[in-house]
């Protein structure tokens, strides 16, 4: 059986429009979801301005409508979508390291259909199941806003284990999971600094805990024993850089610019590091669904608006405009 309905396409310069789309019954594997929400991104920036051939949307949640031959399973299943779909066997998957496939099939919202449409089709193993008690627009937290912020903590974590002090590039959404999960692992008594150009994004960052500092002024942050940058930019990783303690660690979260170092200056004297951080691993998820049932209230707050997928032109606007935490397009379950 193949499906038609609406969903929207990113037609470029700003512009998306809603047209019929076909999506066919799962084939062995595979599921097909009835999206219920997806959560904006950065990234999805480039499918706005550029266009994409295919429906954009890589944070999805939804349930499960129809599950294919040899899948576990069941219809009616609730959860969230894996961004990469991993093949499970190359060494990076066998390790576990499933952000980092050799051999992925698919990236969902990029290389295939994703998450603004009514239906999604993913294979079992990139589907995360969860809990009845988490509401289905707050599980899209555990995507980018959990995963991606957690996994980069983990980093950190590799190079200090004596973190009394974080600093924060970027108080987009990536900021402020990086703001909550530190939060969350350190507690209240370690410090987390948090920079941007825009005055809200500070102001909702520091209704979180955060202690907010303006970009042209880092060095109020101190010297961080950790520093994340979410904001890919170029400027940002530099003053990071200049600001960190002995012994610390760039963790680069943000794709985008390149940065210069002075290798004797900013590695060797000090003995920094810098790591890169690439989403999440799936093994991952279900530490960070836990920590969601214990922390719904807090963690749901970095949503600070919902759109039905009607107005998802006016969600885009918004969240382009730096006045918004994380915004969610919600739609009912489609059949």
């Amino acid at each position: 059986m193949t499906r038609t309905a609406l969903a929207p396409v990113f037609t470029g310069d700003g512009r998306i429009e809603f047209a019929d789309r076909s999506y066919p019954d799962p084939g062995p594997g595979q599921l097909l979801l009835a999206v219920q929400a997806n959560a904006l991104c950065g990234t999805d920036r480039d499918q706005y301005f550029g266009g994409s051939g295919v429906v954009p949307g890589h944070e999805a949640a939804g349930t499960v409508l129809v599950a294919g031959e040899g899948t576990r399973v069941p219809a009616g299943t609730r959860g969230a979508v894996f961004l990469m779909d991993y093949c499970g066997e190359c060494r990076s998957c066998l390790l576990g390291a499933t952000n980092q496939c050799l051999a992925k099939r698919a990236d969902m919202g990029f290389t295939h259909d994703g998450g603004y449409g009514p239906f999604e089709l993913v294979h079992e193993t990139n589907f995360f199941p969860i809990s009845d008690d988490i509401e289905i627009g707050t599980a899209t937290m555990l995507l980018d806003v959990m995963g991606t912020s957690s996994h980069a903590l983990g980093r950190a974590a590799l190079i200090r284990p004596d973190i009394e002090s974080v600093y924060i590039a970027g108080a987009g959404p990536i900021g402020l999971g990086l703001a909550v999960m530190s939060r969350l692992r350190y507690g209240a008594d370690v410090p987390v600094y948090i920079s941007d150009i825009a005055r809200w994004r500070l102001d909702f960052a520091e209704s979180f805990g955060a202690i907010p500092v303006l970009a042209d002024d880092v060095g109020a942050a101190g010297s961080p024993d950790i520093a994340f940058d979410s904001s890919g930019k170029g400027v940002a990783r530099r003053a990071a850089l200049d600001i960190l303690g002995r012994r610390g660690a760039l963790i680069c979260v943000g794709h985008g610019e390149t940065v210069t170092i002075d290798v004797s200056r900013d590695l060797i004297a000090p003995e920094h590091a810098i790591l890169g951080s690439e989403y999440f691993r799936y093994d991952e998820m279900a530490g960070n669904l836990a920590l969601l049932q214990a922390n719904q209230e807090l963690i749901g707050r970095v949503i600070s608006h919902r759109f039905p997928v009607a107005d998802i032109g006016e969600a885009f606007r918004l969240f382009l405009s730096g006045e918004t935490g994380k915004v969610v397009v919600t739609q009912d379950a489609a059949s």
